[in-house]
C-alpha cells in the first residue's frame, strides 16, 4: 500500500505525440490556466474591432492630412533637419482610447521599427561634395509616412542608394534617429546578394543552379545576423519589429533568440511559390523555420499564404491550422494583407498645373485614338512579350482599329548588367520593331515603347488618358500599376485588363477583365472586349474597383497588420498561460530522493523510444513502426526497476508482444493496449476486459483499414486486441487527412454503424476500439492530487487491505482472434487488489471518481509530478521537450536511486 507523507508518483508522458490542434478542449488545472483580466476584451475578433474603432478615432480628432505631415517629415529628412519625438510606446488599448476620447487627448504611439534591405531614401548628388537626400516613393514608404499611430524608425542597409562615403555620411548626419544604417562590407553583400537573388528567382517558380551555394547562404545568414544587431541595440521594450521581404528571412530567428518577448512580424513582398518548388531549395527546412520564429508571418494573398503553410506541412511535417502553423504548442499566426497605395495622393495630383499640362498635351498627341498603357519594370515575370504578341494578334483580327489605338509600353530598365535582362530586352526591342513595321505608317505607329521611368506627374497624366490598362504579368506579389491606373481614372473611367496571376486580381478581379497571359488569343479577344465596352459597364467596373482602391489603401494595410500583430501577442500571452512549464528536474530529483515509497508510471512510444524524423526521411518510419526502446535507457531504466523503494509501470497502447520484447527483462509492470492487458513481467499477463466484450466488427474494419493503406502511400495500419489504428504521419499530410474523412464516411456507413465502438481522430490517425478502452490522459486527471472534483456526488472509495487470492493467468503472443478474446476471462475487484504484491494496488470499482488515483496513495501536490512530451498542451502539470529530455531524467533519476 502506498500511503504515507512520503509518497511520490510520477507520471511521463503516458499518450503517444499528438498535435495540440486536435485537443478541442483541454480541462484546466492551476498549472496551465489563469483568468483573463475583466479589462480584456474576451475574443480576437472583439479586439481587433477595438483597434479598428481606435484608428477611426484618430482619423475623426485628428482631422490634418496624414500623408502630408508625412511629406512634410520626408523634407525634413531631405534638409538634413530630423524630427525628435518623445511620446510614451506601446500598443494601443481599451483605457488609452477611452482616456483620449474622455480628455481630448490623443492615443500614445507605438514605437515601429521598420527592418527593410533598403532605406527608403534616394541619393542625388548636387555637386563633389554635395547630396541631396529624396524620399523614395514606394507602398511601404507611403503606408508609414501616412499613418500617424505609428513613431516609425527605418533600419536598412543605405548602400543600395547611397553610393559612396560622402553620401553615407550625409545620410548618418540626416537621418540619425529616423533611419538607421546597416554597415555591411562589399564582399559580404556580393555574395549575400548572390543567395537572395536564387532565393528570388525561387519564388518566381524558376530554378537557378550554382556551385557556390553554401557560401552565398552563410553571407546571407551573416547580413542578417547584422540587421538583427543593429535592430538589438535600438529596441525597446514594447516596440513592435517588421522585417520586409525574402532578403531577411532569418532576421525573425535571430531576433527571438537574443529576445523572445520581442513582438516580430515579417511579411512578404513577393509571391511564395508552391511547396514543389520551395522544397528544391537547399537551405529550405532552415528558411521556414527562422520565418516561423516570428508572431507573425504575412502575405499578399491567400494563394501565398496557402503555400507556405503547405511548404511548413510537407517539408517540415508541422501542424497546419485554420490561423497559421503549430509546432509543439507554439502558433505562428500566417495571413493575407494585400497592400494598396496612397490612393489621394494620386487624386490630388490631378489637380496638380503640371499634371493638367501633361494631359492636355497627350490628348493632342493622340487625338482620335485610343489609348492603352502598359507600366512594368523590364523583368521576365512581367510578361511583356506576351503581351506585345496579344496586341499584334489584336490588329491581325481587327484591321479596323489599326489606326485607331496606340499601345504606350514603359519598361522601366532593371538589372542591366545580368546577361538574361538583356536579351530580353533584345526580344521586346525586336517584336516591337516588326509590329511597328508591319502595322505603322509615315505618320504613325501602334506601339510606342520606352525604355526608361517617368516621373510621379508625367505618370499621373497618362494614367488619366488612358482607355484601357494591361497588365500581363506572368507572376507578380500585388502590381499596385493596376491601383495606380485605377486611383487616376475618376474622369474617364477606364477599363482594366489583369492577369489572373498577379496578387492585385484577388482584390480588382470583379471590376477587371481576367486574363491568362499565356493565352495570347484570350488576351486579344480580351483587348478587343474592352475597347468596344459600352459606358455603362465601364463605369460599374470602375466604381467597384474605384471603391475598394480608396479604402485598402497603404495605410490602412500597415495599420491593419501591426493591429493583427498586437492582437498575436494577446493571443500568445493568453495560450502561454496554458502552456505547460517545463518540468524542474532538479527540484524532482530532490523530491525523488526524499521519498520512501515511489511510483512511477512512463509511457513508451515518443518518450522512451529513440526521436524519430516526423517525415520519415533517415528510417523513422521504420523505426515507429518496429518500436524500440532508446539503447541509452537500458541501464538507468534497469537501476529503477531494481529499486525496492521505487515501482515502475510501462503504460501504453501498443500490444503485449512489443512490450515483451523491450521491457521482458526488467522488474516492472506492463499495462498493454491502455491498460486493457496487464502484468508483472515476473508473472503471466491478465486481462481487464469483460467477458461479453463484442469484437465481430474486427474483421470488416480491418478489411477498410487495408483498402485505405494500399491507396495510401507510406500510411500503415496495426492491429491490436482490442483496437485498430491507421496511421497516415509519413503520408502526404493533406491527401491523408483526405483520405481520413473518406475512411470515416465508410466505416459510419458500414462496418461499425451498430457496433459498440469509440472511434477517435487524432492528428494523423484513425482509431476504431471497443467501447471501455480510456484514453491515456485520463491517468493524468486520475492521480491529480489538487484537481477540483468534477462530479462532486460520486463516492471515493478506500483500498481494502491486500488479499493474497490467486491471479488468472493469460498466455502471452499475439492472438487476435475473436474467440479467443471471449474466452479470456475480466477480473473481479478483490483480484485486481491482489495484483498489490509489489507495492501498488490499482482499484477497479463500479463507482470510480476522478479523485480515485490519489486518495489510494494519500498524494500532496508537491509529491505530484505529471509531464507530457512535446505536447504542450495537455492535463499534466509540466513538460519535458523531446524523448532525449525523458533520458537525462530517467538518468538523475537512477543515479539518486543507486545513491539512496
Amino acid at each position: 500500500m502506498c500511503q504515507g507523507l512520503d509518497v511520490m508518483c510520477w507520471n511521463i508522458a503516458i499518450c503517444k505525440l499528438q498535435a495540440s490542434s486536435q485537443n478541442k478542449h483541454v480541462p484546466g488545472n492551476k498549472y496551465n490556466t489563469a483568468p483573463a483580466s475583466p479589462l480584456t476584451p474576451k475574443t480576437r475578433l472583439e479586439r481587433l474591432l477595438l483597434n479598428r474603432e481606435l484608428r477611426k478615432f484618430n482619423k475623426i480628432f485628428n482631422p490634418t492630412d496624414a500623408l502630408a505631415d508625412g511629406l512634410k517629415e520626408a523634407e525634413h529628412f531631405a534638409n538634413d533637419s530630423v524630427s525628435k519625438e518623445a511620446e510614451s510606446s506601446g500598443p494601443l488599448n481599451e483605457e488609452a482610447f477611452l482616456e483620449a476620447v474622455d480628455g481630448g487627448e490623443r492615443p500614445p504611439k507605438q514605437r515601429l521599427l521598420v527592418v527593410a534591405n533598403r532605406l527608403p531614401v534616394s541619393a542625388v548628388r548636387k555637386g563633389e561634395d554635395s547630396w541631396q537626400l529624396e524620399i523614395s516613393v514606394g507602398g511601404l514608404v507611403s503606408a508609414l509616412l501616412g499613418v500617424k499611430e505609428f513613431d516609425a524608425r527605418w533600419i536598412g542597409w543605405a548602400g543600395v542608394n547611397v553610393p559612396d562615403e560622402i553620401g553615407q555620411k550625409a545620410l548618418s548626419t540626416a537621418l540619425a534617429e529616423k533611419m538607421l544604417s546597416i554597415n555591411i562590407t562589399m564582399a559580404i553583400v556580393t555574395t549575400y546578394c548572390g543567395h537572395f537573388s536564387i532565393i528570388s528567382d525561387f519564388h518566381k517558380n524558376r530554378l537557378a543552379t550554382t556551385r557556390s551555394f553554401q557560401s552565398q547562404f552563410d553571407a546571407y545568414k551573416m547580413a542578417n545576423q547584422m540587421f538583427a544587431d543593429v535592430v538589438n541595440k535600438h529596441y525597446e521594450e514594447g516596440d513592435v519589429v517588421w522585417c520586409h521581404d525574402y532578403h531577411l528571412m532569418f532576421l525573425p530567428k535571430f531576433l527571438k533568440e537574443h529576445n523572445s518577448k520581442m513582438k516580430v512580424g515579417w511579411f512578404l513582398h513577393t509571391p511564395f511559390p508552391s511547396s514543389e518548388i520551395h522544397r528544391m531549395l537547399p537551405s529550405r527546412s532552415e528558411l521556414l523555420r527562422s520565418v516561423l520564429a516570428a508572431d507573425l508571418v504575412g502575405f499578399h494573398t491567400y494563394d501565398y499564404a496557402r503555400h507556405f503553410e503547405s511548404a511548413c506541412i510537407r517539408i517540415l511535417g508541422l501542424e497546419g491550422t485554420p490561423e497559421g502553423v503549430e509546432d509543439q504548442g507554439k502558433l505562428t499566426r500566417v495571413a493575407a494583407f494585400p497592400i494598396g497605395i496612397d490612393s489621394d495622393r494620386f487624386i490630388r495630383a490631378l489637380e496638380l498645373p503640371q499634371v493638367q499640362d501633361h494631359m492636355k498635351e497627350l490628348k493632342e498627341r493622340f487625338a482620335g485614338r485610343k489609348v492603352m498603357l502598359g507600366v512594368d519594370r523590364l523583368d521576365m515575370i512581367k510578361g511583356i512579350p506576351q503581351k506585345i504578341l496579344a496586341f499584334e494578334e489584336f490588329l491581325e483580327e481587327n484591321p479596323e482599329w489599326r489606326d485607331k489605338v496606340v499601345l504606350l509600353q514603359i519598361a522601366v530598365p532593371t538589372r542591366t548588367d545580368v546577361p538574361e535582362y538583356q536579351k530580353l530586352t533584345s526580344q521586346v526591342h525586336e517584336i516591337v520593331g516588326r509590329i511597328n513595321g508591319r502595322f505603322g505608317t509615315l505618320t504613325a505607329v501602334p506601339i510606342h515603347h520606352l525604355d526608361r521611368s517617368l516621373d510621379f506627374h508625367a505618370l499621373c497624366a497618362l494614367y488619366a488618358v488612358t482607355d484601357v490598362a494591361l497588365v500581363t504579368s506572368l507572376r507578380d506579389g500585388m502590381n499596385l500599376v493596376s491601383y495606380e491606373f485605377v486611383a487616376c481614372q475618376a474622369s474617364k473611367k477606364g477599363v482594366l485588363i489583369l492577369s489572373e496571376f498577379a496578387g492585385a486580381a484577388q482584390s480588382l478581379g470583379a471590376g477587371a477583365i481576367l486574363v491568362n497571359p499565356w493565352n495570347i488569343t484570350e488576351v486579344a479577344s480580351s483587348i478587343s472586349y474592352a475597347l468596344n465596352m459600352p459606358a455603362n459597364e465601364r463605369e460599374k467596373r470602375h466604381d467597384h474597383n474605384f471603391k475598394h482602391v480608396t479604402t485598402h489603401t497603404s495605410q490602412e494595410w500597415a495599420a491593419m497588420f501591426v493591429s493583427e500583430l498586437n492582437d498575436t501577442i494577446v493571443e500568445a500571452q493568453l495560450r502561454t498561460r496554458k502552456v505547460l512549464p517545463l518540468l524542474p528536474i532538479k527540484v524532482a530529483v530532490e523530491q525523488y530522493m526524499q521519498s520512501n515509497n515511489r511510483l512511477l508510471i512512463l509511457g513508451f512510444n515518443a518518450t522512451l523510444t529513440e526521436p524519430a524524423d516526423s517525415l520519415g526521411r533517415r528510417g523513422g518510419q521504420i523505426r515507429e513502426m518496429e518500436l524500440r526502446l532508446h539503447p541509452e535507457l537500458k541501464e538507468p531504466l534497469k537501476k529503477l526497476c531494481d529499486d525496492q523503494k521505487t515501482t515502475t509501470v510501462v503504460l501504453s497502447g501498443s500490444d503485449r508482444t512489443i512490450l515483451d520484447e523491450n521491457f521482458g527483462e526488467y522488474n516492472m509492470w506492463l499495462a498493454a493496449e491502455n491498460g486493457m492487458f496487464l502484468r508483472l513481467t515476473s508473472g503471466e499477463w491478465m486481462t481487464t476486459m469483460p467477458e461479453n466484450l463484442n469484437m465481430d466488427w474486427v474483421d470488416s474494419v480491418k478489411q477498410v483499414f487495408e483498402y485505405f493503406t494500399e491507396r495510401t502511400p507510406r500510411s500503415h495500419f496495426e492491429l491490436r486486441e482490442t483496437s485498430l489504428v491507421w496511421n497516415y504521419k509519413y503520408a502526404d499530410m493533406e491527401f491523408g487527412r483526405l483520405q481520413a474523412r473518406d475512411m470515416l464516411q465508410h466505416l459510419w456507413t458500414g462496418p461499425i454503424s451498430n457496433a459498440a465502438v469509440d472511434v477517435v481522430q487524432g492528428g494523423r490517425s484513425v482509431e476504431v476500439r471497443a467501447v471501455g478502452v480510456s484514453k491515456d490522459e485520463d491517468i493524468y486527471a486520475f492521480f491529480e492530487p489538487e484537481l477540483p472534483s468534477e462530479s462532486p456526488g460520486i463516492v471515493k472509495s478506500k483500498s481494502p487491505d491486500p488479499v493474497g487470492l490467486p491471479v488468472p493467468k493469460v498466455p502471452s503472443g499475439r492472438t487476435r482472434s475473436k474467440g479467443h478474446l471471449k474466452k479470456q476471462r475480466s477480473m473481479s475487484a478483490l483480484e485486481w487488489n491482489s495484483l498489490g504484491s509489489a507495492g501498488w494496488r490499482p482499484i477497479v470499482n463500479d463507482r470510480v471518481s476522478v479523485h480515485e488515483g490519489s486518495s489510494v496513495l494519500d498524494l500532496k501536490g508537491e509529491n505530484y509530478f505529471s509531464c507530457a512530451v512535446a505536447r504542450k498542451l495537455s492535463n499534466a502539470r509540466y513538460l519535458l521537450g523531446t524523448s532525449d529530455d525523458v533520458v537525462t531524467l530517467l538518468k538523475q533519476l537512477a543515479d539518486a536511486s543507486s545513491s539512496t
